[in-house]
């Protein structure tokens, strides 16, 4: 499989997670993939590498910080090794070779401004007939949102952003470290190579002010619990003009009065008579589709037998076709008798044979041999 996933979806939590959420998380899928309780399993043993690479940086608040603002480039194949300490916060190895060589190799690298925005999540509750059908429903989210006044700089309207004179607009700053000149972020201006003289009134600088947006959610066909809709860009807003993160909308399937789900299939249960049973016949399920179905009752049939229409089921997620309806029956006794009922139930007892319930007499002619061999 591969490894190159973003370490908040490696181990389930949001970019806002704290330690102990983080710390929770990891524990429970260290767990669920190590290579001792999936023996032979490749993915296994990949996954649970991955999620404790991923746990290693998260857990770390320089590390995290690091791959919050540049990724894994921000902390893979930093100079840890290098002088024996921790390493500080080196960036990638190709910002150790440009210090260096300068740009001899490849040219520039590209100036690192403010880092994009964080992602949201929104639980949505639908029911299973909008799942069926597909829905398209209107959500109100509360985000961080870019600021009108100044158009997302942060810099009071009129007035211009400032090159910053600690790294000269370049977002780095270099250092001396041993034999080796290295590139840190920029501590006045976080890597944006400005900085503001006259912060904007409304968003104080940050680009960005707390509102709240109505949005448009296409739910298609066919999904199910858990199902997660990406909507990109309507998250929460960047510092200073960063680019947006993304809103994730996580489904969660209300419980229906009939039905019960498992992937495409629809199950319900039938109560019959017993008469019903022993003779047949025919009872309607309403389908999510619209439409009535005949279900067959053939005679004889047996408490828990369940029975299958093709076709009545759930659709198939971004592909063709439907699942199937499975209808358990549950044979009834019934608890409230006529005397006319009662006398005519009494005429059939006097005129069983026991072959009528073959089941029954095979069990009490087992319980009779059982009790012979007792008593001999």
């Amino acid at each position: 499989m591969s490894l190159d996933i973003d370490y908040y979806e490696l181990l389930e939590v949001e970019r806002s997670a704290d330690d102990a959420t983080l710390k929770a998380s990891y524990r429970k899928l260290a767990m669920k993939y190590h290579p001792d309780k999936n023996p032979g399993c490749d993915d296994s043993e990949a996954r649970f590498k991955a999620i404790s690479e991923a746990y290693d940086c998260l857990k770390d608040p320089q590390k995290r910080a690091a791959y919050d603002r540049f990724g894994k480039a921000g902390v893979n194949g930093g100079a840890g090794g290098f002088g024996g300490g921790n390493g500080g916060d080196f960036g990638d190895i190709g910002d150790i070779f440009e210090s260096i060589f300068g740009s001899a190799f490849g040219g520039g690298r590209q100036q690192r401004g403010p880092a994009r925005g964080a992602d949201l999540r929104y639980d949505m509750e639908i029911k299973l007939e909008d799942a069926f059908a597909g829905v398209t429903r209107e959500i109100q989210v509360d985000v961080a949102a870019r600021c009108d006044t100044c158009d997302g700089s942060g810099a009071k309207p009129g007035t211009q952003t400032n090159r910053c004179s600690t790294c000269a607009g370049h977002g780095k700053v270099r250092a001396q470290q041993g034999f080796f000149m290295v590139e840190r972020t920029c501590p006045t201006c976080q890597g944006a190579g400005e900085v503001i003289a006259d912060p904007c009134n409304s968003c104080h600088g940050e680009g960005r002010v707390d509102r709240r947006k109505t949005l448009t959610v296409n739910i298609p066909a066919g999904v199910d619990e858990g199902t997660r809709i990406r909507l990109s860009g309507e998250g929460e807003s960047g510092a200073r003009g960063a680019a947006p993160g993304d809103l994730y909308i996580f489904l969660h399937m209300a419980r229906h009065k009939v039905f019960e789900r498992e992937g495409t299939t629809l199950f319900t249960r039938a109560p019959i008579s017993f008469t019903t049973a022993a003779l047949g016949g025919e009872i309607g399920i309403p389908g999510l589709d619209g439409r009535m179905h005949d279900i067959a009752i053939p005679a004889g049939i047996q408490s828990g037998k369940q029975l299958r229409q093709r076709g009545a089921g759930m659709p198939v997620l971004n592909g063709r076709g439907h699942g199937d309806l499975v209808v358990q029956i549950d044979v009834e006794t019934p608890t409230k008798l006529t005397a006319r009922q009662k006398e005519l139930l009494c005429e059939f007892r006097e005129t069983e044979t026991g072959d009528e319930c073959p089941a029954s007499q095979g069990f009490f002619g087992r319980i009779k041999e059982m009790w012979d061999d007792l008593t001999e």
